[in-house]
């Protein structure tokens, strides 16, 4: 048996240096970014990875789906440009659905760490931009409406910016310059891991990160087999509905399979993939999956590349979970959320006082305004804000919190400085958490009004309209979502359509399950549900 590089003490020590790193860098991104997408509301990630493309340390804000297919998504970008090939100061950009996260307003950015002349690692970002083109009509029936597709293309080569690249894209957007502001936040972020990593390598007289990868992602990889060989072997099955689109219904059917040390999740039985953009592609699947599973299972232990080798993910072609290409994605987190709910479910008999029921945020409800304001200046801002999660054996849902993805509701008040919509009101939304021995999470009332004398566009993307996030062991279902106009006119959750001048509307994000059976819940909580207006 080959020792161990490390002693358990050091390695923890440069681990946790190179994850401070990426922290860093993920603040570098938040301090300069242009969109409150980024800036307020974290829809981004940052990873430093080997010369591999694995990812070795991860932020510690951001999405840690979209840090789960890094990995995969390099790997892609390296067949495409072999690591001889890289120059210092080159970047690699891609939003092609179907190698970076799902869908094309998120832009993946990979930009290589040379020392002493050397390859020795890849930096990685991927985050949400404010605009990408195309139309935000949800009638899109293919990708190539949804905007513009970025095949891995070099933005950057040895420090100088590709022009021809740069403007293709920024001739494509109605927003060049936030677009272009954050892909350069981005790639500050890539600058500080690049210095960071270099002064890591010095301080630690390693000259490559070969022996601290190698020993990380067997940390990892042991700690998710040891959780997973806690489980009886077995398949565990359940599915999950959704509102889907109107004719079109989201049915996710999902088996999980424990042998041994390895963990398998397979969604054969799931709806076809559909004409309407709430079709998630495999790296998707595969990332809503495994993020899922790392905090059920092995909670504790930082992620990397190591995290996921035990687990597989498969589902088949031309389903609405691995659809084929050049299938509509733009709202893929509908269908890409719910697997978490489809995974704890089935993993319920097995590990009642771990899992979750269904929360209100699986998927998110997301509501974009764009416009002109009263001075002829363009905006578009998307309004990110929670539902409340489902309730566990022993504690009561968190209210207004996103899960399973990490994105923040953001400052309202940022977002009033950077449109000129009005937040009349935002508060926790009484009645909405699903009763039970313990209680699912509130979602929230959001209400904006237009004081302008121009509409706005109202772009809504969301679901459990029809289908309530469930409650499990006997707990009750929380409330559905809605959104509602001051005329009383009911505003469809996949819809666009217009904010009229002087209009408001009214969002009411759901609850989430309850878990157990309501009439258990001990009297002294009920009684301060009650005093605390958390129910009706």
């Amino acid at each position: 048996m080959t020792p161990p590089a490390f002693d358990p003490i050091g390695l923890e020590v440069r681990w946790d240096r190179l994850a401070a790193a990426t922290d860093e860098a993920a603040s570098t991104m938040l301090r300069t970014a242009f969109s409150t997408i980024i800036r307020e509301s974290n829809d981004y990630t940052v990873v430093l990875m080997d010369r591999r493309g694995r990812t070795m340390a991860e932020s510690r804000a951001g999405i840690p789906g979209f840090a789960a297919l890094m990995s995969s998504l390099t790997a892609l970008v390296l067949e495409r440009f072999p690591a001889e090939e890289w120059q210092d100061g080159d970047c690699v950009v891609t939003n092609d659905p179907w190698i970076a996260t799902g869908h094309l307003p998120d832009i993946a950015m990979i930009t290589p760490v040379f020392h002493r002349g050397a390859l020795v690692a890849f930096a990685g970002t991927a985050a949400h931009s404010p605009d990408i083109g195309g139309t935000p009509a949800l009638g899109a029936t293919d990708l190539i409406s949804e905007g513009i597709l970025i095949p891995p293309l070099r933005l950057y080569r040895a420090g100088r910016v590709e022009q021809g690249v740069k403007d293709l894209l920024l001739a494509n957007v109605r927003l060049p310059g936030p677009l272009w502001g954050d892909l350069e936040a981005q790639a500050a972020a890539h600058a500080v891991c690049r210095r960071r990593a270099q002064e890591f390598l010095d301080d630690f007289g390693e000259p490559d990160f070969g022996k601290f990868a190698a020993e990380v992602h067997a940390v990892t990889d042991a700690a998710m087999r040891a959780a997973v060989r806690e489980l009886p072997d077995g398949v565990y099955r359940a599915s999950v509905d959704a509102d889907g689109v109107e004719g079109h219904p989201t049915h996710i059917a999902c088996a999980v399979t424990v042998r041994g040390d390895r963990i398998g999740i397979d969604y054969a039985g799931s709806s076809a993939q559909v004409p309407f953009p709430v079709n998630s592609t495999l790296n998707y699947t595969r990332a809503y999956s495994v993020y899922p599973l790392k905090i059920l299972l092995d909670p504790a232990t930082r992620t990397n590349w190591g995290s996921y080798r035990a687990i597989g993910v498969t589902a088949p072609e031309g389903t609405i979970v691995n659809p084929v290409f050049p299938a509509p994605v733009v709202a893929r987190h509908l269908t890409g959320h719910l697997l978490s709910c489809a995974i704890y479910r089935a993993l319920a008999p097995v590990l009642p006082g771990r899992v979750i029921a269904d929360s209100g945020g699986a998927p998110a409800l997301r509501v974009r305004f764009a416009g002109v304001d009263d001075a002829g200046r363009p905006f578009a801002q998307m309004l990110f804000a929670n539902a409340g999660m489902g309730a566990s054996q022993e504690k009561d849902g968190l209210s207004a919190t996103a899960f399973p993805t990490n994105s923040g509701s953001g400052s309202i008040e940022a977002f009033e400085v950077a449109s000129p919509l009005r937040f009349v009101r935002k508060e926790l939304r009484p009645g909405s958490g699903g009763r039970g021995r313990r209680r699912g999470g509130l979602g929230q009332d959001v209400e904006v009004h237009n004081p302008t004398g121009r509409p706005v566009q109202l772009v809504v993307l969301g679901d459990r309209e029809r289908h309530p996030a469930l409650g499990l062991a006997g707990g009750e279902p929380g409330a559905v979502a809605r959104a509602v106009l001051d005329t009383g006119e009911t505003v469809p959750l996949k819809s666009v359509s217009q904010l009229a001048p002087g209009a408001s509307l009214v969002i009411s994000f759901p609850g989430g399950g309850g878990f157990g059976a309501p009439e258990d819940r001990e009297p002294d909580l009920v009684l301060a549900d009650e005093l605390g207006g958390y129910v009706r």
